[in-house]
């Protein structure tokens, strides 16, 4: 029996073509959770860009957040796991990227900003994601005053190779080809699963997990139960127990008829 649905944001509850949540999508999280279904966020977002979930969030469906995929968990104002970045490989990967001019997004607790932002921040994060601006912080060589969570530099897969040597403490998640990822070991969202379920006293074969990126495919693997959305990538389709329609043909509502959730 289901007692946890985990999403995805961006290509699983919220279209990329209208960046909205479907109507379908809100009236089946509506129903599963009147069912008495928890309902957990699990994205690459941290919390500070997470803006387009409103339509859950007044509806008050939403139990709890995996964020910055795994690094960060919370449950309404507690947070229940967070695991930085450490200090030198934070300093390590913002010096490879100040070295060829690439940006490098830095996420800490609370806050986000940018180093050497280009139009291709500006295309994906602000026109095609519909984040607002990110604040621009010059490059410096040290990060010992703060803990920083995820890094998102725009590396290409050649270059994420050539770094990965110098950040051997480091998960690199790649959701999108412009950019990857980058949290501490261990943090992915199947990572984030398992701090959530311990919190609310749930056991992972009574977890359904929903994604359509690369990042996603730890969580497909280990949920009870995997869906992979029908605008998913193949290597994504090819982990999960069911493919569904796409986030714009009803894939979440289609799915969770389809296993009796609702």
């Amino acid at each position: 029996m289901i007692k946890a649905l985990f999403f995805d944001i961006d290509g699983t509850l919220v279209s990329f073509k209208t960046h909205e949540i479907p109507v379908s999508t809100i009236e089946a999280l509506t129903a599963a959770k009147a069912k008495g279904i928890h309902i957990f966020i699990s994205t690459g977002r941290p919390r500070v860009i997470i803006n387009n979930l409103s339509a859950l969030q007044e509806r008050n469906l939403i139990d709890g957040y995996i964020t910055m995929n795994g690094a960060y968990c919370f449950v309404e104002d507690t947070v229940i796991y967070k695991s930085p970045i450490p200090t030198a490989e934070v300093d390590a990967l913002t010096a490879f990227c100040h070295e060829r001019s690439i940006p490098c997004i830095l996420v800490g607790e609370h806050d986000i900003c940018v180093n050497q932002p280009d139009e291709a921040v500006e295309e994906i994060f602000h026109r095609q994601l519909k984040v607002d601006p990110i604040e621009t912080k010059p490059y410096t060589d040290s990060h010992a005053d703060k803990a920083f969570f995820q890094l998102t530099p725009f590396i290409n897969a050649e270059e994420e190779a050539i770094i990965l040597p110098a950040v051997p403490h480091c998960e690199m998640g790649r959701w999108h080809p412009a950019f990857a990822d980058v949290t501490a070991k261990g943090n992915t969202k199947q990572n984030g699963i398992d701090q959530i379920i311990r919190h609310f006293g749930i056991k992972l074969e009574e977890a359904m997990a929903f994604g359509d990126g690369g990042n996603d495919i730890s969580m497909l693997r280990h949920a009870g139960i995997g869906v992979a959305m029908g605008n998913a990538n193949d290597d994504v389709k090819a982990v999960a127990d069911y493919v569904t329609t796409s986030v714009d043909e009803n894939g979440i509502a289609n799915a969770l008829k389809h296993f009796h959730i609702i």
